[in-house]
């Protein structure tokens, strides 16, 4: 795991993310980046139903995406993430997608914090912010 990542999850291309090319589509992996941000939060947070139970929840509102190799049927990867330092309402989290330590793709996620009810725009609570920094701290 690279030194600002603060979680990683492995992954297997399955037979249905790839494209007539063979490569895996495009779209799998925001997805991937995705699932990594859910387990990563999981992990730091609690679930994402501990959090929407505590008036919270997070939408996207911008996601970058950097190809650099394919990946293929059965390839075995690593999806690191690094969340940034928190904004008041904003969480920026990068993702790296690894094959055997090769970099193949980069992706950016950025959320926006939002009330829970009313998907209003809102500054993230203290007891996220705290649990963040707790798990930034080495």
């Amino acid at each position: 795991m690279t030194a600002d990542a603060q979680f990683s999850m492995p992954l297997r291309v399955r037979y249905a993310e790839c494209d007539m090319q063979g490569r895996a589509f495009n779209g799998h992996y925001l997805t991937w980046a995705d699932m990594a941000h859910s387990e990563a939060l999981r992990a730091l947070a609690g679930s994402y139903q501990e959090v929407t139970r505590r008036g919270i929840d997070f939408v996207v509102v911008a996601a970058e995406l950097q190809f650099r190799s394919p990946a293929r049927f059965d390839d075995e990867l690593m999806v690191e993430v690094a969340i940034e330092p928190l904004g008041n309402t904003s969480l920026r989290s990068r993702y790296r997608i690894e094959r055997s330590g090769e970099l193949i793709a980069e992706a950016a996620l950025t959320h926006v914090c939002v009330d829970a009810a009313t998907f209003d725009k809102r500054a993230w609570p203290q007891w996220f912010r705290d649990r963040l920094a707790e798990a930034a701290t080495p």
